[in-house]
């Protein structure tokens, strides 16, 4: 019961730390200068500067242009909704606006933000999931190899190789593959495509060519993604199973007649696991917000890019949606850590004292 109670008080609080999220970002794309309407403002000067001139030659006033300026700004605070107080324009993009999906982009108006988020989900998850697989799959077997290789050959060639992989910047290393394999630079390979997620085929393609051509195209950006966060999380798993094998516990069961090998893989193992479970959330929110600097690199229309295309052009109503977006699954993801740490750990006490 203590642990359901705890399960329920962590998805209640989703919904205050949430809400403090969205107001927060929300209240400052109202304040900001800069906005939609600013940008408008530019637009219109822009254009209108030749027609001023010519006015102002012909009449010799220009006072007509702030008239119409401020006429302009009326009209477009109305056209994005500013012109109401900012409490009722959060309602209506919480509630009415379903946390903005339902709004218009100011850079596509014939598309909704929900729209062109949708038509970048699959891309990002596909490379996230992936990453996300892979990383497990390669960090935590190599983290207990080098935990019961403590010290010796094979630990110091791999840290040497995990930290070189880890002081390499993402767009570095990304540019230096891209440079290396995809024929860029005269006299190097010519292995892998420049960018983009998916060939041109002539006929449709089966679903073996489907997924070869698709590997083809993620080694690359997948292989960047996974040097990302390689050596925190080796790390991190070899240094939870060394704490755990020095433990007492561990001690106790080969005193008692247990093999090593039982007492690493029946007893530590399992709580060496949970470092690596408290940083699932952060993970969630990466597999599904995507890299924008990989994906810009790489030309791949994920969610990276389109929250970097929409903070720069000052395209709130898609910043906002991928926002609360992201957001949420951050918190889920949190919420999984917990679920995972308590069902790794079982020692841990939630009754409230």
């Amino acid at each position: 019961m203590d642990k359901l109670a705890y399960i329920i008080r962590r998805i209640l609080l989703i919904i205050p730390t949430f809400l403090g999220i969205t107001i927060v970002c929300f209240s400052l794309t109202r304040f900001l200068p800069g906005g939609p309407v600013e940008l408008a403002m530019m637009r219109m000067r822009g254009v209108g500067s030749a027609g001023g001139e010519v006015a102002a030659q012909s009449s010799g006033q220009t006072g007509g242009m702030a008239g119409i300026t401020k006429k302009y700004r009326e009209e477009m605070e109305k056209q994005f909704g500013f012109d109401k107080p900012i409490v009722e324009q959060y309602w209506d993009w919480l509630v009415v606006n379903r946390m903005g999906m339902r709004l218009h982009s100011y850079q596509y108006p014939n598309k909704s933000a929900w729209s062109l988020i949708k038509s970048r989900i699959p891309i990002s998850v596909w490379f996230g999931i992936t990453s996300f697989v892979l990383t497990y799959l390669i960090c935590i077997p190599l983290g207990i190899a080098k935990a019961l290789r403590h010290r010796q050959a094979f630990d110091a060639l791999s840290s040497f190789v995990v930290f070189v992989a880890y002081a390499i910047p993402s767009f570095a290393l990304g540019m230096a593959l891209k440079m290396a394999l995809c024929g860029t630079v005269h006299g190097l390979w010519d292995v892998f495509p420049l960018g983009g997620v998916s060939s041109e085929f002539e006929a449709e393609p089966t679903f073996w060519q489907w997924f070869c051509d698709r590997a083809w195209h993620m080694a690359l950006p997948v292989a960047c993604y996974v040097a990302s966060g390689f050596a925190m999380l080796t790390l991190m798993m070899k240094n939870s199973l060394l704490d755990q094998i020095s433990s007492d516990y561990v001690r106790t069961v080969i005193a008692k007649g247990g093999t090593r090998r039982r007492a690493i893989w029946c007893h530590a193992f399992r709580n060496a696991l949970v470092p690596i479970a408290t940083g699932f959330g952060s993970m969630m929110a990466v597999l599904f917000a995507g890299s924008i600097i990989i994906e810009t690199i790489f030309e791949i229309p994920g969610m990276g890019r389109l929250s970097w295309d929409a903070l720069i052009g000052r395209d709130y109503a898609v910043f906002l949606a991928l926002l609360a977006l992201t957001s949420s699954f951050m918190l889920i993801g949190n919420l999984i850590s917990d679920v995972l740490y308590m069902a790794i750990d079982p020692r841990i006490d939630f009754s409230r004292k």
